[in-house]
């Protein structure tokens, strides 16, 4: 039986795959047998002289019972801040219409601001607050046009 070991550093793929590795007590040589490459290229792995293939990768991970994402990313490298996890929560309570919308407006904004990247133009300056009105001002409408006036009469 073996325990889980949570580190609050980030890891490199190297360091993730000697704690799976240890977590197992396993050998380098079982590691090997377990993906069927050589020990030494384990060896190369663990001390962060090489990478492994995709193929490689693929099998470790499912040595590891891991998935490849968590080998190779660190916990939030991948995906959204906080502040937008909660903005796509709320997204998943919109009919699939609505869905659309926010998918081609994201799509919209990724495309800008990779041509913004390429261009090397400059990120625009954050857009000001809406200015609050003063209280007890009111909006004055527009005079009606002189015929729609007449008319009325």
């Amino acid at each position: 039986m073996h325990t889980a070991t949570f580190v609050l550093c980030p890891m490199s793929l190297s360091a993730r795959l000697i704690q799976l590795r240890r977590e197992r007590d396993w050998t380098q040589q079982d590691v090997a047998e377990q993906v069927g490459l050589h020990v030494n290229q384990i060896k190369r792995y663990e001390a962060g002289a090489a990478q492994p293939s995709l193929e490689g990768l693929k099998k470790l991970a499912v040595a590891f019972s891991r998935s490849t994402d968590w080998l190779l990313f660190e916990d939030a490298e991948r995906g959204p801040d906080e502040e937008l996890r909660l903005q796509f929560e709320a997204v998943n309570q919109l009919n699939s219409e609505e869905k659309e919308v926010a998918r081609a407006v994201l799509e919209g904004l990724v495309l800008k601001h990779i041509s913004r990247k390429w261009s090397g133009a400059p990120a625009p300056a954050p857009a000001p607050p809406l200015a609050a009105k003063p209280a007890g001002t009111t909006t004055r409408a527009k005079p009606a046009s002189r015929r729609a006036t007449a008319a009325a009469r």
